[in-house]
């Protein structure tokens, strides 16, 4: 009953900014204005409203919420867990067979927990770099190039 009273004033008004916006020549914005304060109107007809007040204070609908909540918290706790690349549950299984027969364990298949990598790229050892101390003229040959090209 509220709720129809507060939108039935709300498109009043509407209608009224939209009545003196129209008298200032402005047909537009008038019908776009009239056309918003007739949509809270149109809901209170259809029906809308008096469904959405009955969800918003029934609580067994707040636990449903409650409820869709959980699930997309594990759901995505569980996608989480899953992308920092711990393996499947094959992978996990012969890993531990490998380390309790003490053979040493496909390097693939071990799971890394600190890094997200796979063991075989966190341990890998890393491409030597280029000392760039050791030939100082190179490293700027073709920018010296580009200075004489433009006369600098």
């Amino acid at each position: 009953m509220l709720a129809e009273t507060i939108c039935s004033a709300v498109s009043a008004a509407g209608l009224g900014i939209a009545a003196v916006t129209a008298y200032r020549k402005r047909f537009l914005a008038a019908a776009r204005i009239a056309a918003y304060s007739l949509v809270p109107i149109g809901l209170v007809l259809t029906g809308i409203v008096d469904w959405v007040a009955g969800i918003a204070f029934k609580p067994s609908v707040w636990l449903g919420f409650g409820v869709l909540a959980v699930a997309w918290l594990l759901f995505m706790t569980t996608r989480a867990v899953e992308r920092r690349g711990v393996g499947t549950r094959q992978e996990r299984k012969a890993a531990a067979r490998a380390a309790r027969d003490g053979a040493v364990a496909p390097a693939a298949s071990a799971p890394s927990l600190g890094s997200g990598l796979p063991a075989t790229r966190a341990q890998a050892p890393r491409a030597k770099v280029k000392d760039q101390s050791a030939s100082p003229g190179e490293d700027f040959s073709d920018i010296e190039a580009i200075l004489k090209k433009h006369g600098i």
